[in-house]
């Protein structure tokens, strides 16, 4: 069966999903010390969720409800407590990978360095996508920064 067949199946079944990525989870060996960090970074606000080690992200305006797909909205995610060693330096990716679209991506990654985490990708202006760069945060989880405005001020798209 095709995307395209199983797209019909599931409108003629009244069913409208639109398949979109709509939770993200990052994982952490001291919790509290990522939630300063994407605090102080992004913006984001953590609540804890009950007595658990479980914090939900609350990532900006319109990220809740989004089922519309709305452009411009994002999605919100949780923070959880890591179940075993945080990745090695250099390690291959071992999971998912989370890119966040931000204003102004050479700040955003200067103080993202500042708070502690590391290069993994250097930035890059890329034609058609937009200025782009990965780090690790303070745990070593990866995480990428995009924007479309290029490096000489144009966009990208």
């Amino acid at each position: 069966m095709t995307g395209r067949d199983a797209a019909s199946r599931r409108r003629a079944n009244g069913a409208e999903m639109a398949n979109l990525v709509v939770h993200f989870e990052i994982h952490a060996s001291e919790p509290q010390r990522l939630v300063d960090f994407y605090t102080e970074l992004l913006g984001w606000q953590f609540t804890q969720f009950g007595d658990y080690p479980y914090w939900m992200i609350q990532t900006g305006e319109g990220s809740i409800g989004n089922t519309e797909a709305s452009p411009g909205l994002g999605i919100n995610g949780g923070l959880t407590q890591r179940q075993g060693p945080p990745p090695a330096a250099g390690a291959p990716v071992n999971g998912c990978n989370i890119v966040v679209g931000v204003d102004d991506v050479d700040a955003t990654f200067a103080r993202a360095l500042e708070l502690g985490a590391a290069e993994a990708v250097p930035l890059e202006d890329t034609e058609g996508v937009g200025r782009t760069g990965a780090l690790t945060d303070p745990d070593g989880n990866l995480f990428g920064l995009i924007s479309p405005v290029m490096s000489d001020g144009t966009r990208a798209m």
